[in-house]
């Protein structure tokens, strides 16, 4: 029977959930934006490196790459944090990049909701009768 986890894949998911309450609690810089989250680790298969994708939630796409400059620069830190937490003879060098997935999923769930009215109005201007929305729950059943 195969491994369902490997070495890696463990010390990817330990590392996201250190990171994440360090980020939290830790890091005190007051130019750093505080709605961060660790969407991804990928750690290399010599676990020499890791690259920590973050998501800043409500935050100007100019102000991104200074708060990724920020937390690169408290790499070393960060890395000496994660050392102390996890029970590791090796701890992979940190390198933080933007998680650009979650601007990309709401853009695109905005532009369907767009088209979605836009049919809707097309619908109504043409005589037809507008789409009806589905009940969610029981009312569905009856």
């Amino acid at each position: 029977m195969a491994k369902e986890f490997t070495r890696v894949d463990r010390l990817s998911q330990q590392m996201q959930q250190e990171i994440a309450v360090i980020l939290q609690r830790e890091i005190k810089d007051p130019r750093l934006h505080n709605m961060i989250t660790v969407s991804d680790v990928d750690v290399s298969r010599d676990l020499s490196h890791a690259k920590i994708f973050v998501t800043f939630l409500g935050l100007e796409a100019e102000k991104v790459k200074a708060n990724l400059d920020i937390l690169n620069d408290a790499c070393g830190y960060i890395r000496s944090l994660i050392a102390k937490r996890i029970q590791a003879r090796i701890v992979p060098t940190i390198r933080f990049y933007f998680d650009e997935s979650l601007d990309q999923g709401i853009r695109m769930a905005n532009l369907v909701e767009q088209v979605r009215r836009d049919d809707e109005k097309r619908r109504i201007e043409a005589g037809q009768e507008p789409e009806r929305k589905a009940k969610v729950g029981k009312d569905e059943e009856e």
